[in-house]
């Protein structure tokens, strides 16, 4: 399990440090203020109206207010800018399931039974399935007549998304489809004890040239690796086109007798896999959005914990600057002015 700390190493930090400006304006203002105080005190004409005014006024005291009355607003001002003092640490959780996508890169994925292609369309919905993922991890396989590990468990979605994006029919060189070779590479990235975590989607057209995929499906089940079987294509199936720029017009695939060969869903297939591996059947056909279902049947999993980040933030202490701020109103309040 990964594990990541993280510390701030500041002391003191604001929320809203702009509010601080307002420190400068009440000074400037106080300032002024008493500049033109002490000219009126200085003024001559003003001393009989000034001894009349402060007749029944304590001076000291007065000055006392002031000074408890500029503090509280001076206190208040620091509230407001939000002071944020020392730091806590908090953990987060990321959890969820290992997936790996075994895609079949198989010619006769090229097929168009559903719209653009078979291979196409199956990279659009588990394009989809992985951007609405949280905290799982992905690994993808190719596969046709043999399987390559073509991206190790990762979170990282948009490395998936980029690397999905590039498969085709032209990477395996082997042809054929041999889906135990994708379910055997698939047991071999989980080399850990049995646990409940662990998920494949074999996506495919349910093609095989052996027999051998429910035997490891039923062994696969045995060691915690689920198995779901994701078909693609149609039950009446469609020609496989020959991928070749250099001709200018479609040319199909055909036996050695020179007859059309029509490829279709093999779903009967696809379904024995799914059940013996312990998981369910999915079909992706021309309807819309056909990854929410895989997308509900892994939200229903039971989650587990793949990585714990510890995470340091500050703590907010406006509550110390305004309780002290009351404090200095409320003793600016109580303090009388007049002459006893």
């Amino acid at each position: 399990m990964e594990k990541i700390i993280s510390r701030d190493v500041d002391l003191m930090a604001f929320d809203t440090p702009w509010a601080l400006v307002f420190i400068l304006i009440f000074i400037v203002l106080m300032t002024a203020i008493n500049s033109k105080r002490k000219t009126f005190y200085l003024s001559s004409k003003s001393k009989k109206v000034d001894d009349a005014i402060s007749i029944n006024i304590n001076r000291k005291k007065v000055r006392i207010k002031s000074m408890f009355t500029s503090i509280g607003i001076l206190l208040l001002i620091v509230a407001t800018s939000g002071p944020q003092i020392g730091t806590r640490v908090k953990p987060v959780e990321r959890k969820g399931v290992d997936i790996v996508i075994a895609f079949d890169t198989s010619s006769s994925m090229d097929a168009e039974d559903v719209t653009p292609s078979r291979i196409k369309k199956a990279k659009f919905e588990m394009n989809n399935l992985i951007k609405s993922l949280k905290g799982d991890r992905i690994a993808i396989i190719v596969f046709a007549g043999t399987s390559h590990m073509y991206l190790p468990l990762t979170t990282d979605y948009e490395a998936a998304m980029l690397f999905l994006n590039e498969i085709d029919t032209d990477m395996i060189p082997t042809k054929g489809t041999v889906l135990s070779s994708a379910i055997s590479k698939g047991l071999d990235i989980f080399t850990e004890e049995f646990d409940k975590f662990k998920v494949m989607m074999l996506v495919s057209d349910g093609e095989d040239h052996d027999d051998k995929a429910i035997e490891l499906a039923k062994q696969s089940s045995k060691t915690g690796l689920i198995i779901n079987t994701v078909g693609v294509g149609s039950r009446s199936g469609s020609l496989i086109p020959i991928r070749d720029g250099k001709q200018s017009s479609t040319q199909y695939m055909r036996d050695n007798e020179g007859r059309l060969i029509t490829s279709t869903l093999n779903e009967s297939n696809l379904r024995e896999i799914a059940k013996f591996g312990g998981g369910s059947y999915f079909w992706f056909s021309n309807s819309a959005d056909s990854y929410l279902d895989i997308l509900a049947y892994i939200e229903e999993l039971e989650k587990k914990t793949i990585s714990t980040h510890e995470y340091s933030e500050y703590e907010n202490r406006y509550q110390l600057p305004l309780l002290a701020s009351l404090c200095a109103f409320l003793i600016s309040f109580l303090i009388k002015t007049g002459l006893e």
